[in-house]
């Protein structure tokens, strides 16, 4: 066979889930994932090192990062909630020295879950992470900030804090009634539920699914192909 007609060799993609608590890598070839506590002292600057530290026996051409906060151009528009300082408009491209899409945590979660037609995710950890995709078309959302009840967010009782705060059976039956919310007024055909606290909900709520673990590692990789499973689009 000659060079010409040899069968190009797969990307590598290195996705980095970067949460509240833990920063989370694993590459599309399979290894065990890794993880380091990020925290509200995590800088970028320290995030990038820790990662190519974690990562330096592994080998990888691009890379994919989940971050908790709005992004545009590839990069974070503002400080994080939950971690230090230093995101805002950094350069993980020209940091990691390689190919980078940067997306809203969320968004890469509820693209690795995503089937098809219209769905809505909400990430249940230490806040609360939302997106859609409409028939293939992400849409990244800041839904947990939206004003929810006595001067809070829907965040202030759908994430962790609120969880510590109610209690778990009170924290339940706010997440069922912020989930009926957001149907209401976006209509999706599902909901995905991901994140760390949807294994403490017992049943689901109505046109609810589980999401996966694995689901933000899942979406990174699918950041790097071409058009989303699912899709109408031509």
């Amino acid at each position: 066979m000659t060079t010409k007609h040899k069968k190009a060799k797969a990307r590598v993609i290195l996705a980095i889930d970067v949460g509240g608590s833990h920063v989370k890598v694993l590459t599309s070839t399979g290894r065990t994932k890794r993880e380091f506590e990020s925290g509200s002292d995590l800088s970028a600057k320290e995030m990038v090192r820790k990662v190519k530290a974690l990562t330096k026996d592994w080998s990888f051409d691009a890379i994919s990062i989940g971050y908790p906060g709005p992004v545009a151009g590839n990069r974070p528009l503002r400080e994080p909630f939950n971690l230090g300082k230093g995101w805002k408009g950094f350069d993980f491209r020209k940091a990691f020295g390689k190919p980078t899409r940067v997306v809203n945590d969320a968004l890469m979660q509820a693209l690795g879950g995503y089937q098809s037609g219209r769905m809505l995710f909400l990430g249940l950890g230490t806040g609360l992470g939302s997106a859609m995709i409409v028939d293939g078309e992400l849409e990244p959302m800041e839904l947990g900030h939206l004003p929810y009840r006595k001067n809070k967010t829907y965040e202030d009782y759908a994430g962790e804090a609120g969880r510590k705060r109610l209690g778990t059976g009170k924290w339940r039956k706010h997440v069922a009634d912020i989930v009926k919310q957001l149907t209401a007024a976006l209509e999706p055909d599902y909901v995905l539920l991901g994140g760390g606290n949807v294994e403490r909900l017992g049943r689901l709520p109505p046109k609810c699914r589980r999401g996966d673990n694995a689901d933000a590692f899942a979406g990174g990789f699918r950041l790097w192909k071409g058009r989303v499973a699912g899709s109408t689009r031509r």
